[in-house]
């Protein structure tokens, strides 16, 4: 420890040492930010600062057990670790846990409240909008909850005009519930920790004394309330480090605000800033092309990364005719880059903005059997969404299947409630027949409601049935059936927000435009294209157990990861920069998401974008996106997909024995 400062470059040690008054850290992209928050921690424990007045606060249980393990590892040599459980270095909400079972009964709750997690949430929710708005009243839990919580976290409660007519009712209804039951949900711990503070002097005072010096990890991704808590804890002293990077600032969908690390200045007057611009991680051909991306955003701090050491390779920009010769030509380049400098592949990761794109890549690695796992989202045909549809399918297939029939006879719902259902299952085991044969019997002797939805849905898989039998186009037809059965509407409308309404109507189009692909390629019936699917859906739940294999995620999961070699796929005007962000002027978190992905490239990056695109069953054009005219030339290198892949396979032998006897002679 007494070496502390060694090791660590100019700007690094003075984000270190600077001890006293607001500080801002501008951490860019893989320059060492954990390294110096926990070098700073060691740091002040070294210039006699007792242990119980410092705080560090983070976002993830992983990032704060990584905070906490490197900084015992800097003083175990000089200081008993036990000695230092005093220090509270955790997530804000496990902070503000610890900070309402000391201080909660100054609100009017119990000490021991219960923390209710999402299915609690959600039960509670339904419970309440039954009283509120009635059993039948259509409102959706899930929603509900959502427009509840982004409330909270913007530190405003949820207005008539803005999240719908009942919304204010059923929070006010909902927070009494909780109340009663002497529970918090995890909004409330934010919540209730900011009101503790400013409703409470004593306690206010209390805490500023004993947690006199404060660290905040990742800054830029504060909502409202966890800003306020930081205000409040650094009114008196003052002694705040934050550190951030404005350019990474992604998450403004659930809440974060960006401006929060833009104006630290006006927040904390007199404060010192310190840039972190080494970068450790990327190349400084990948630097140059993300600091040419990133600079044409207008609300950002100055800054510009860099890396010693030679160019590396230029970036490939690839293009190619269609998404699933893009996904061919990326999982060729992953196994020649494999076999050409040995990699694992845990080395190799396939981003893209929108999970969607995930199934031309899962379908190509699928066909090498190349391991992989998809990260911050489920299997392409895992989605709740695709699901439904497959199941739409095997029941027009084989209305026998009573798994997928129990799935979808009322999805949308169509009037079958759950008592409904529990009859037909009854009836079903108690004669020994399928519960499609249940379902002719009990149309027969049911009134109301129910029989007009029974009615409706065995007339709809009798028609479907010969339609996709004599009807020459499956992709037109089941184009038919989702109108028919406004599920995109459903959609729209059990969605919590714009944003998965649009993920999920995506995921529904783009397995119609892969029903479109089979067609094309495959002789055989829809019941093969069906068995096709549940043997890769066997397959992907293999692969994703392990956690090995090529890692397939969206940008906004990457944050925080890097890999030897990234694919960033789907550069295309309306992907990235995607639709929405265009209809509500986000464009600049649209390129700030770009800037995340290129930087999580520490060898190869690939940039990918195609000329036309399978939508909804329809093949059509694409414009490549806007931020690839922002790049260097001068770092790119051009690749046509096309043209690599219809190379000859003598040449491919050739390309390869070279190589490796490039290789052989550096040896």
């Amino acid at each position: 420890m007494s070496n502390l400062l060694s090791g660590l470059n100019p700007p690094q040690q003075e984000a270190v040492r600077t001890v006293s008054g607001p500080l801002l850290v501008l951490a860019g992209a893989g320059t060492g930010k954990t390294r110096v928050i926990t070098h700073r921690m060691a740091y002040l424990i070294q210039q006699g600062v007792p242990p119980a007045n410092i705080l560090a606060l983070t976002f993830t249980n992983k990032a704060a057990r990584e905070m906490k393990e490197r900084f015992i590892a800097l003083i175990k040599d000089e200081h008993d670790p036990k000695s230092m459980k005093v220090l509270f270095a955790g997530t804000f909400h496990s902070f503000c846990v610890h900070l309402l079972r000391e201080f909660i009964e100054k609100l009017d709750y119990g000490k021991n409240f219960t923390i209710y997690d999402e299915a609690d949430q959600i039960a509670l929710m339904k419970q309440v909008i039954a009283r509120v708005a009635g059993a039948d009243s259509g409102i959706d839990a899930g929603k509900i909850k959502f427009l509840i919580g982004l409330a909270k976290n913007k530190g405003y409660e949820p207005s008539a005009d803005r999240d719908g007519p009942l919304a204010p009712q059923i929070f006010r209804r909902y927070q009494e519930e909780l109340k009663l039951r002497n529970a918090v949900d995890f909004d409330d711990l934010l919540l209730l920790a900011a009101r503790l503070m400013k409703e409470h002097p004593d306690v206010h005072e209390k805490l500023c004394q004993r947690y006199r010096y404060l660290l905040v990890d990742e800054y830029q991704d504060t909502n409202q309330i966890q800003f306020e808590i930081v205000r409040l804890l650094a009114s008196e002293g003052k002694n705040v480090c934050v550190v951030g990077d404005d350019d990474q600032s992604i998450y403004s969908w659930r809440g974060a605000e960006s401006t929060h690390i833009l104006e630290f200045e006006d927040y904390f007057p007199k404060a010192k800033v310190v840039k972190l611009e080494q970068n450790y991680r990327c190349t400084p051909n990948i630097l140059k092309a993300a600091n040419h991306i990133i600079k044409n955003n207008s609300r950002r701090h100055q800054k510009s990364l860099w890396a010693a050491g030679a160019d590396g390779e230029k970036i490939y920009l690839v293009n190619s005719a269609g998404e699933q010769q893009e996904a061919a030509w990326v999982v060729s380049e992953i196994l020649n880059r494999r076999q050409m400098e040995s990699l694992s592949w845990e080395n190799f990761a396939i981003l893209y903005r929108a999970n969607h794109l995930s199934r031309a890549f899962e379908y190509e690695l699928g066909k090498f059997r190349i391991p992989y796992r998809v990260v911050g989202g489920l299997g392409f045909y895992e989605r709740r969404e695709v699901k439904d549809v497959i199941a739409y399918l095997q029941v027009i297939m084989n209305p026998g299947d009573d798994i997928s029939l129990l799935r979808v006879i009322n999805q949308p719902a169509r009037g079958i409630g759950k008592i409904t259902l529990e009859e037909l299952m009854r009836g079903a085991r108690a004669a020994r027949h399928s519960v499609w044969d249940e379902v002719q019997l009990h149309r027969q002797r049911n009134d109301g409601r129910t029989q007009v939805g029974l009615e409706k849905f065995v007339s709809l898989i009798h028609r479907y049935h010969i339609r996709f039998q004599q009807e020459p186009t499956w992709s037109q037809t089941m184009k038919d059936l989702l109108e028919e059965l406004g599920y995109f509407e459903d959609i729209r409308r059990t969605s919590k927000n714009g944003s998965e309404a649009s993920n999920r109507c995506e995921n529904v189009q783009e397995f119609v435009s892969s029903l479109a692909a089979y067609e094309q390629q495959h002789e055989g019936d829809l019941q093969d294209f069906i068995d096709n699917l549940r043997l890769e859906q066997k397959e992907d739940k293999h692969e994703e157990q392990d956690g090995h294999g090529v890692t397939l995620m969206t940008l906004h999961a990457a944050k925080g990861l890097e890999f030897r070699r990234v694919f960033l796929v789907g550069l295309e005007e309306n992907i990235l920069p995607h639709e929405r962000s265009k209809l509500e002027n986000n464009i600049e978190e649209e390129r700030r998401l770009f800037y995340v992905g290129m930087t999580r490239a520490m060898k190869g990056l690939a940039l990918s974008y195609c000329d036309t695109r399978i939508r909804y069953g329809k093949q059509e054009p694409c414009v490549p996106s806007s931020f690839l005219n922002e790049l260097p030339p001068d770092v790119l290198e051009p690749i046509s997909a096309s043209s690599t892949l219809t190379m000859t396979a003598p040449e491919h032998v050739v390309n390869r024995l070279s190589a490796l006897r490039a290789r052989l002679g550096k040896i």
